[in-house]
């Protein structure tokens, strides 16, 4: 089997605890829609990559999140796998995660947030590649966090983090360094939190739906961004 494992932060999506800034502006119904098809749009993208295996790791615990994408991607469903995260908070759940993939054997792990359908496969090769020098790969976010973390080991650069703030990147380079760890950084995205957001993925989507092609096919039914 590859050595390589891609995991996908995810949730199962209900009200009241998806994307909630997005959903007080656009409703739950319509943010649940939102957020399946960014799923759709990653699964259909990293699911059949012979470079490395595919994991989503999911929350809450209780949920049949197998079922759940084989809704999505039903021809997909023997291309993923699944298993629940961790800890009490997301520094801690995404420690976890890498400890999951380090004890079944896995030397270079990935993690992409579910927030940004746009990541393309160039990112997660380049990721692999620098894993080759890097201890510990992040892509930034624009909005100070980071859409993307890789490591060939489970070291602990998230204790004592607080995230979702714009100091998450800068405390956890911060963090890597003081452990003599090495860092390199990727190129910068944008993970979709807010309506501006969420504009800006629509305008990126008009030019190129193929970077997401079921989010680009949602947003294309939304008043705000027909």
């Amino acid at each position: 089997m590859p050595d390589i494992a891609l995991v996908i932060m995810a949730r199962y999506p209900q009200p009241g605890t998806t994307k909630t800034r997005l959903a007080r502006i656009i409703g739950d119904e319509e943010t649940i829609h939102l957020y399946c098809a960014f799923l759709t749009d990653l699964a259909q993208r990293f699911a059949v990559n012979p470079l490395c295996d595919l994991y989503l790791a999911y929350t809450p615990v209780e949920a049949d999140y197998a079922a759940f994408m084989a809704t999505l991607a039903p021809s997909l469903g023997q291309s993923m796998r699944f298993f629940p995260q961790q800890g009490a908070g997301l520094g801690e759940r995404l420690h976890n995660a890498f400890h999951w993939m380090y004890e079944r054997g896995y030397r270079r792990t990935i993690l992409i947030g579910s927030d940004s359908p746009h990541i393309d496969g160039d990112i997660v090769a380049h990721a692999q590649e620098a894993l080759d020098k890097a201890d510990v790969v992040l892509g930034p976010a624009d909005d100070g966090g980071y859409y993307l973390i890789a490591m060939r080991r489970p070291h602990d650069v998230f204790r004592d983090i607080p995230m979702s703030t714009n100091q998450v990147l800068q405390m956890t380079i911060e963090l890597a360094l003081r452990q003599g760890l090495r860092v390199c950084t990727l190129k910068t995205l944008f993970d979709i939190d807010d309506l501006p957001d969420l504009a800006r993925l629509a305008q990126l989507l008009r030019a190129d739906s193929s970077l997401a092609p079921a989010t680009a096919a949602r947003l294309a039914t939304m008043k705000e961004f027909v």
